[in-house]
């Protein structure tokens, strides 16, 4: 796949290391947010089934991946920073759709609050509102592990929990990255838990109500940290809220297993194409 990289300058002077997948046959571009601890490698299997319909753009937040020698000497920034940092990017690349995965949801949801009026929809990966019992003694031990710089633990508590479900090679690849990053990025990492543990539900309401565009939330059966039912709840915050259950499929979604890719590429590509049908439609019956 053709790549486009660039350095491009953002939200407090920063610096994200930035790559388009360029769509000769389309005009419409959709931004992807990952996860954290995770890079925009994260995304290779998304790109895959995004790029014959988009132009499709992945970055790495200041303090991540190949973004971090960029921002030397940087100062941890939070939720709210990150959330600038893309509505900045999606200025910068006219994107029309964002698609974020688990608490890359945080920065996103904060961003479609503040109305940019590009965007027409998003799809929101393995994320709810309710921080349940499994999720909340999961950033305990997290808490415990970042705060101490414990690598091998904080590998092996992923494997163990979110990533329960992963094929045998890919918990490898995970343990292999998320215990070899620098002492910065796990102290932004426990910055991030702290934040995301004082948003209660009236702070949630408050801030995503304000969201007008369509919403897609796919979460997977199996998913006991971001269940389907928790995620839900959202139809009560975003009034455009719509929800897809991924069957036999916990939260790392289409990486867990090839039958998870592909429900999660028709749930997402349903949602994304309906759309632009819609648009298509809108300006037939003009012209009519």
């Amino acid at each position: 796949m053709y790549a486009e990289k660039s350095v491009v300058r953002v939200h407090r002077d920063l610096k994200v290391l930035t790559t388009l997948y360029p769509n000769p046959r389309t005009s419409e571009t959709i931004i992807l947010v990952n996860g954290s601890l995770a890079t925009s490698a994260s995304f290779n299997q998304s790109v895959r089934y995004l790029l014959p319909i988009f132009n499709v753009v992945l970055f790495d937040q200041p303090y991540q991946g190949q973004s971090r020698q960029h921002n030397p000497g940087m100062a941890m920034i939070d939720k709210q920073d990150e959330a600038l940092i893309l509505l900045d990017l999606i200025e910068q690349f006219r994107a029309d759709h964002v698609l974020a995965f688990s608490w890359g949801s945080v920065a996103t949801l904060l961003a479609l609050a503040q109305r940019p009026k590009r965007i027409r929809s998003a799809v929101i990966n393995s994320f709810s509102p309710v921080l349940n019992p499994d999720m909340q003694n999961y950033l305990d031990r997290a808490q415990q592990c970042l705060a101490a710089c414990v690598r091998h633990a904080i590998g092996e508590l992923i494997n163990e929990t979110i990533g329960e479900h992963l094929p045998s090679l890919f918990k490898r690849c995970n343990f292999l990255h998320v215990s070899s990053l620098e002492e910065f990025e796990y102290a932004q990492m426990l910055m991030h838990v702290r934040q995301v543990r004082e948003l209660d539900a009236s702070q949630y309401m408050s801030c995503f109500g304000h969201i007008d565009v369509p919403l897609l939330f796919v979460n997977g059966k199996w998913d006991r940290y971001a269940s389907p039912e928790d995620a839900r709840q959202f139809a009560t915050l975003a009034s455009q809220s719509e929800f897809a259950t991924i069957a036999h499929t916990g939260h790392f979604l289409e990486l867990e297993h090839k039958t998870a890719l592909q429900d999660v590429q028709a749930a997402v590509e349903r949602f994304l194409l309906r759309g632009r049908m819609q648009k298509g439609e809108t300006r037939l019956a003009m012209a009519g």
